[in-house]
């Protein structure tokens, strides 16, 4: 089929701040164009539209579903309004591309995959930008090459600090805490990049004593055969973010992984070695990549997009994504247990 002049039309659900990052690197999209926006609020959906340059406004959710216009549906909303309207978004007929993480719980996860297969020839996805940037790409190449020998550990922080207690990231009842806002990228690059779920897992928190929510969370991951991830994440230290992928000869470092600057290269280094007849590791020549400038979120867009279009499934789907609730949710469970829990 050539879709080269068809654009998939993208309703919003939601003015959610984020959006206006999203938004715009969307638009800026081959294969996609954002035709309509809806709130629950119509002034706001008409105030949110006119500054994104969005044709549509609607004064609830409802009518942007019944929208025949509409292809498919973003969804920005808070955590704990993701299942709901993403069943809502199927069943009227629309490919649906939610943002992380897609539930509170593994099993809320599993029902809207079951739900989904409802509904072969729609896509659904979750909304981790991080893969499609080439920066991931890359080092996933070069461990997959055998760069750095045979893979034993990825190793991942993710932080920034807000003590905002009207922000919704540390609001406890609906989903806020570290874990599931930000843990959840270093869960699902550490399964991504080991290419298999962890046998166990192990965790470790810090709840903030007025929010209630995990304001720095730890963990270990065991895939078995001597592979392992760690990770901290918190949403009260200096902020920071940095993936280290070591493997017996040689490892792979991301500076900047998950907030990926559209405006400038990003790096990704490769540090190989060998290991001398004693048993000594030996640093060869390392090689520092700076990708060509882009926006993850227009990569992952055109990416969804084209996968609609061209009626192929999407390069990430739900059961990714349960795989990732199941593994988030064990690491709580963990820590309310103080054991390693099996998977």
């Amino acid at each position: 089929m050539n879709n080269e002049n068809k654009k998939v039309r993208w309703g919003v659900l939601g003015t959610a701040n984020f959006g206006r990052t999203i938004l715009p690197a969307m638009q800026r999209c081959q294969f996609a164009e954002i035709s309509a926006v809806a709130s629950r609020s119509l002034e706001s959906a008409k105030a949110y539209a006119k500054e994104l340059v969005i044709p549509k406004a609607y004064g609830s959710y409802e009518e942007i579903l019944r929208d025949p216009e509409v292809d498919a549906i973003y969804i920005p909303l808070p955590n704990h309004m993701h299942i709901g309207p993403a069943k809502q978004a199927l069943e009227a007929g629309k490919h649906v591309l939610c943002e992380k993480p897609i539930s509170l719980n593994a099993a809320d996860a599993l029902e809207l995959l079951e739900f989904s297969k409802k509904f072969p020839r729609l896509k659904i996805a979750e909304a981790f930008m991080y893969r499609y940037h080439p920066q991931w790409i890359q080092a996933k190449k070069w461990i997959i090459e055998g760069k750095i020998g045979t893979l034993r550990m990825v190793q991942v922080f993710f932080a920034y600090y807000n003590v905002d207690a009207s922000n919704i990231r540390n609001q406890s009842d609906v989903g806020g805490g570290g874990l599931l806002d930000i843990g959840c990228y270093c869960v699902s690059s550490s399964r991504w990049i080991c290419d298999k779920e962890p046998e166990r897992v192990i965790g470790l928190f810090d709840k903030d004593p007025s929010f209630g929510t995990d304001r720095l969370a730890s963990g270990i991951l065991d895939f078995g055969n001597g592979l392992q991830a760690s990770f901290t994440c918190s949403t009260q230290v200096a902020p920071y973010q940095r993936v280290n992928i070591l493997g017996t000869h040689g490892r792979v470092e991301i500076d900047i992984p998950f907030n990926a600057p559209p405006d400038r290269p990003c790096l990704v280094s490769l540090y190989p070695g060998t290991h001398s007849a004693q048993g000594q590791f030996e640093p060869t020549e390392s090689q520092v990549l700076g990708m060509d400038i882009c926006d993850q979120y227009t990569l992952q867009g055109e990416a969804i997009s084209s996968a609609i279009l061209n009626d192929e499934p999407v390069p990430y789907g739900l059961e990714d994504t349960v795989g990732n609730m199941r593994t988030l949710e064990a690491l709580r469970q963990s820590n309310e247990s103080s054991a390693w829990l099996v998977l």
